[in-house]
């Protein structure tokens, strides 16, 4: 393992910023207190310009080396939490109650950080690292809003990078999965306005509890009936609202959720089917259904010859041993696809002790992971922008 010197003298400062970021968590594009962190330390770090406001909550600071070179790397952590009550008894567990950093992005922002610190002090590269702070990338769209508000066009990258932490129980390995890496995403909301009668006489009503639960079974045949066998594809019922009372038939029901892709054709075809599917129970039920369909996450495509260049970086710190291509593709997503779809790059996991799943309440980030992830992402732009 070779850390880089700085990142390794920082490690206390580094572990002290992500226990304080765990437990003061925010979720999307609420990141007030978490951005105006990274703005100061930015700052403190002798970053030659600091931006903020970007996608609401958004930061971004550029770090020019010493060589001459009009190349531009850019490198992005995302910074929000989850509504999640947390569990886990760490003695910095969460103080805002119902939020936690239960995907572990208070550790990539700190490992940013670590990695901005390195950069700045030795600048030790040709052209120009741009790290790029990110807020609400739990499905709110933090990456669009940045790009909307014109992330590339003012702070241009022809390469970017991310990275994502890996509770899998095997610290500093890194992985990639080269080219399709992972899974696009709609959500779906689906409300059944029916008539409602009193319980003992449910001949009177159009229940939409019971139509509800038939279109629930019916959207599986998306998949089982529709879709070629050999295309991925996760369509997931995740809510099922209805009732009030034990004596009441309901008069509406809400349904929603979420499908997983890899595929322009597989997504256009499933909410075809599903739109299909929704006005032929309304059809046949005499009832209202209405569906909101929307894309949230696009397919992160990882590039090849990238994806190369990451892992040799990642090498420098971890060793060959601890690095691989075999990664398979995830049906999770990853908002940093909106970023890649604009400019080439990779994103890469990072294992660590921790064996509790994203987005349990019980999750846990090893901090020892910090410094490593740091030197990573420091690593990668020397390379790059190698003189």
């Amino acid at each position: 393992m070779v850390i880089l010197p700085i990142i390794a003298d920082s490690t206390e400062e580094l572990t002290a910023i992500f226990k304080d970021l765990h437990a003061n968590p925010e979720i999307g594009f609420e990141e007030s207190r978490t951005s105006s962190i990274v703005a100061e330390k930015l700052r403190e770090y002798g970053v030659d310009e600091v931006h903020t406001g970007l996608g609401k909550t958004g930061v971004v600071g550029l770090i020019q080396g010493k060589g001459c070179s009009n190349k531009r790397i850019g490198v992005r952590a995302d910074m929000d939490a989850l509504p999640i009550h947390e569990e886990s008894n760490l003695s910095y567990s969460s103080k805002n109650e119902g939020v936690m950093h239960a995907c572990g992005h208070d550790g990539h922002t700190t490992m940013l950080l670590g990695a901005a610190k390195h950069l700045a002090e030795t600048r030790d590269f040709s052209g120009t690292a741009v790290m790029i702070f990110q807020p609400a990338e739990e499905g709110l769209g933090g990456a669009r809003r940045m790009l909307a508000d014109g992330l590339l066009e003012k702070f241009p990258c022809d390469e970017i990078y991310g990275m994502h932490n890996y509770p899998s129980g095997e610290p500093n390995k890194v992985g990639i999965c080269k080219g399709t890496a992972m899974a696009g995403a709609s959500f779906f909301d689906i409300r059944i306005q029916g008539k409602g009668s009193h319980a003992a006489m449910p001949h009177l009503s159009r229940d939409p509890l019971v139509i509800g639960s038939a279109l629930v079974g019916q959207l599986q045949t998306i998949l089982s009936r529709n879709l070629p066998p050999l295309e991925s594809c996760v369509l997931s019922v995740t809510e099922f609202h209805a009732g009030s009372a034990y004596n009441i038939v309901p008069d509406t029901a809400t349904l929603a959720g979420t499908i997983r892709y890899f595929s322009d054709d597989v997504i256009a075809l499933a909410e075809k089917r599903m739109k299909e599917l929704c006005d032929g129970f309304a059809l046949a039920h005499g009832v209202e259904i209405t569906l909101d369909l929307r894309n949230v996450f696009d397919v992160l495509i990882n590039d090849a010859d990238l994806s190369d260049a990451y892992l040799e970086a990642a090498a420098d710190i971890v060793g060959k041993d601890n690095v691989s291509d075999d990664r398979e593709p995830a049906t999770g997503s990853e908002d940093f696809a909106d970023m890649l779809k604009v400019v080439p790059g990779s994103y890469c996991t990072v294992g660590h002790s921790g064996t509790v799943g994203l987005h349990n309440p019980g999750f846990f980030l090893d901090p020892e992971i910090l410094p490593v992830g740091a030197s990573i992402m420091a690593r990668v732009v020397e390379r790059r922008l190698a003189a």
